[in-house]
């Protein structure tokens, strides 16, 4: 069925360029899709003479956008560890508290004691929530499981969750997350097992698109995350790091090695790293809600990479820890005050550029004919808006794959 949105002040896209970082603005414009495709965009009332039969869709006045694509989200997990965000205020910090057993620990001595339904409708209600800030696509990691068993159970209930809301997963397994208790003192016999038993079980069952690793001092280092990832890739799945977060490491570096997919946090990162993942074709997706969440005054330098040529892209790091918002919209203002990025680039790191960042380009984040009716109406009088109007939600109406999913009541 061809339907037209009525009564939008417009439609903001990316423009689908590699290199490029110009948002395409037409006001008064709007969108025609037949079914889960788009089909054309233009100007409204050309297209309304054209599509005269078509059903009409309520714009609600707002400004069309494609769906947000959170490139970085950890969704299945047990406890909430808001008790850490306590700690954190009275002066412990991140790597304190993990070193003291809480952190990622923590989390997984809580998701091996928890049953499957219970964890699934957990994630069920972390995942639906993400479409009432405009997100339609999700990158989602396991990693709180860290046996083979638990690992494999956080990828099936993310396949079962997959089924239930209409929102995009694309699974990332991260059975080297950080190094589970059991295994603290013996550590090459947890990579091991990651090797030679985890990544085998995942890749048999289909059960992951990625292979992520922590690589980090006191996680894995970089010859661990370059044996797992290496090891990942003969199975194929696809490499991605959590690089240069806390301490430099090479991890950019390592990334552009393995030829990742992207490299993700990046605080840290060297100017050889930039360059090696410039080189390498590596998107740098960056999470300035991590660093804001855990108070840290430094973050990634965003206009080095931009300045390099790279497509920097942007995510929320929704997590259990160290960052627990599902709100792109508030990440676009914390990559404008803290890494400089303007409003339009940071709508397009959150779309198409981080659509790039989950290899989903050629489907989602732009609005252009071809591509999945993925679409956003927001309550916002120009892009400047989005950021300027701080930790709101200016979603009106959400269509993912051409259906509504979400929408205010006014």
């Amino acid at each position: 069925m061809i339907r037209i949105f009525k009564n939008l002040q417009g439609v903001m896209t990316p423009a689908a360029s590699v290199s490029s970082w110009e948002l395409l603005v037409l006001e008064g414009g709007t969108v025609v899709f037949d079914d889960d495709r788009i089909v054309e965009v233009g100007p409204l009332r050309e297209l309304e003479r054209r599509y005269s039969e078509a059903q009409a869709i309520d714009g609600m006045g707002g400004w069309a956008c494609p769906g947000f694509v959170d490139p970085h989200t950890h969704p299945v997990f047990y406890r909430t560890r808001e008790a850490e965000f306590v700690m954190r205020i009275q002066g412990k910090s991140y790597e304190e508290i993990a070193a003291a057993g809480g952190g990622i620990r923590n989390s997984v001595r809580a998701f091996r004691q928890a049953s499957t339904d219970e964890i699934t409708e957990q994630t069920y209600k972390r995942v639906r929530k993400f479409l009432e800030y405009g997100t339609t696509t999700i990158e989602a990691k396991s990693g709180y499981g860290l046996t083979v068993e638990d690992e494999i159970r956080s990828l099936r209930i993310l396949k079962k969750v997959q089924q239930l809301v209409p929102i995009t997963i694309v699974p990332t397994f991260l059975g080297a997350h950080e190094i589970p208790d059991e295994y603290r003192d013996r550590r090459d016999q947890y990579v091991e097992l990651i090797v030679k038993e985890m990544i085998p079980r995942v890749a048999e069952e289909k059960l992951a698109v990625f292979c992520d690793v922590f690589c980090e001092q006191h996680v894995f280092t970089v010859e661990e995350s370059e044996t797992i990832l290496l090891a990942a890739r003969d199975h194929g799945l696809l490499p991605k790091l959590h690089a240069d977060e806390l301490t430099y490491t090479g991890g950019a570096e390592l990334a552009a090695r393995v030829r990742a997919v992207s490299a993700d946090h990046l605080l840290r990162v060297s100017d050889a790293g930039i360059q090696a993942m410039k080189d390498a074709g590596v998107i740098p997706v960056l999470l300035p809600g991590t660093a804001f969440f855990l108070g840290k005054t430094e973050y990634a330098p965003a206009r080095k990479m931009i300045a390099a040529g790279l497509p920097v892209a942007l995510a929320t790091d929704y997590n259990p820890g160290s960052s627990t918002t599902h709100n792109m919209q508030f990440i676009l203002t914390l990559a404008g005050i803290y890494m400089k990025m303007l409003p339009r680039e940071a709508l397009i790191a959150a779309t198409y550029h981080a659509a790039r960042a989950v290899q989903r380009d050629r489907q989602v984040g732009t609005l252009e004919p071809g591509k999945k009716a993925d679409i956003v109406v927001l309550d916002i009088p120009n892009v400047d808006y989005l950021p300027y109007h701080y930790a709101m939600n200016h979603v009106k109406k959400v269509i993912r794959h051409g259906r509504v999913v979400y929408q205010v009541r006014e």
